[in-house]
């Protein structure tokens, strides 16, 4: 139970209800004049939809995507718990694992003297996880200002 297959699958639905609503407001931002003139023109409300109101909110649904991932690495408690805990690298998603920020709660626990290079992983550990955070936040406000419409 205690696997990688499980603590993906929890995030995975952690972060839908994060990932729906932003897409949500998305979708609601696109003026209501360009669904009333595609509906105008003859096309039903799956057409309207996919052929103007997704193209034009794609922009907040991108990043909505990334932010939501962005929010998943930052996660510590739900991954720490339902991988397993196990300090190791597993290609079978049915192996015991652990996060990055499991290794710094476990590294960290212990007595450490300064200095020393377990010290000093868990800086390494923490930077990898803010500059990864960080690009994927680049990314999500690249993203939804290169594809913003103006209306």
């Amino acid at each position: 139970v205690f696997n990688m297959l499980s603590a993906g699958l929890v995030m995975g639905l952690m972060i839908i209800p994060f990932i729906s609503s932003i897409s949500e407001d998305a979708m609601r931002a696109v003026p209501v004049e360009l669904r009333e003139g595609s509906y105008a023109m003859g096309a039903t409300r799956l057409q309207t939809a996919w052929n103007v109101v997704f193209p034009a909110a794609i922009s907040g649904i991108a990043s909505s995507y990334i932010l939501g991932t962005s929010r998943a690495v930052g996660e510590t408690m739900i991954v720490a718990i339902a991988a397993g805990l196990q300090p190791k690298i597993a290609w079978n998603p049915l192996d015991q694992a652990a996060t990055i920020t499991a290794y710094i709660v476990q590294v960290s626990l212990g007595d450490l003297p300064h200095g020393t290079l377990e010290y000093q992983t868990i800086f390494a550990a923490g930077l990898t996880l803010v500059l990864m955070t960080l690009v994927l936040n680049i990314i999500g406000h690249f993203l939804a200002k290169r594809y913003r419409e103006i209306y």
